[in-house]
């Protein structure tokens, strides 16, 4: 992408959190944030500040990326307001941690819809103008947890891991093309995710040294939006983890299933 200047930067899940941190690094880059959530006030609000301290003109629509009709009405009128997306950064989703005999099968469903389905129908509605064009990058947000999965997270784990098949495939699938496909996998981050995926608390006190700040991600997110490759991993020590237990997965087990057991 060479540098973010004039690039129109479509961001899912933007009302809070990596999302939000994201616009306003890339609009002081002189990068058009087009902001997506549901909810309406926290978008107009970032929106009020990024265009009070820049020039680009960010904008937002209401969008629950889990309703998919909605997603292409909205793509559609992005398309037809704003023009071509330069890039999509799917970030929406979020994680419930429970034992799976205690866990609820509507959560789960749920977070299939956000962080899988979501994401593809997100995803599907904007690479068509891509390809026309042939340029474009396409950034999902999947997670640690989809290459090394932990007790207490199976439905969210299964989530992630999706996310990276499909990115996978579609880059495959790309490779012959001007548009690229990154995937993002950060380990735990202090966000509001874990309002909702921790209600204990527990979980957080024994990461809370290991957490990564959500305006390091954000940066690392923006450098790979102008340097683009095919991960981002954060932190480098936490994927060296994961590389390990898919060489060795039984020895792995062994050795360290009780340090990996902290929700």
């Amino acid at each position: 992408m060479g540098n973010l200047f004039n690039k129109n930067i479509v961001i899912t899940g933007a009302s809070s959190g990596i999302g939000e941190k994201v616009a306003l690094l890339a609009a002081e880059m002189g990068a058009r944030p087009i902001l997506l959530a549901r909810s309406t006030e926290k978008l107009a609000d970032i929106c009020e500040k990024i265009n009070q301290k820049s020039a680009v003109d960010a904008v937002y629509y209401q969008l629950d990326v889990s309703n998919y009709e909605q997603v292409k009405v909205v793509f559609q009128r992005i398309l037809r307001e704003v023009g071509q997306i330069d890039i999509l950064l799917n970030n929406a989703g979020f994680g419930v941690f429970d034992s799976f005999h205690e866990a609820s099968f509507e959560d789960i469903e749920q977070m299939f819809h956000v962080n899988v389905l979501g994401l593809i129908a997100c995803t599907q509605e904007v690479l068509p103008s891509m390809l026309a064009k042939n340029s474009g990058h396409i950034i999902n947000v999947a997670s640690q947890a989809g290459k090394l999965a932990t007790p207490k997270s199976s439905g969210y784990a299964a989530t992630k891991h999706a996310v990276l098949g499909f990115t996978n495939s579609l880059r495959m699938e790309l490779s012959k093309t001007n548009i690229s496909v990154s995937a993002v996998n950060p380990g735990p981050i202090e966000t509001n995710f874990f309002t909702i995926a921790d209600k204990s608390g527990g979980y957080v006190d024994n990461v809370k040294k290991f957490m990564l700040s959500s305006d390091y991600v954000a940066e690392k997110i923006v450098q790979l939006m102008i340097r683009p490759k095919r991960e981002l991993n954060l932190p480098r020590w936490m994927n060296m983890g994961s590389v390990l237990y898919h060489l060795f997965p039984s020895v792995a087990d062994k050795l360290f299933g009780g340090v990996l057991n902290k929700k």
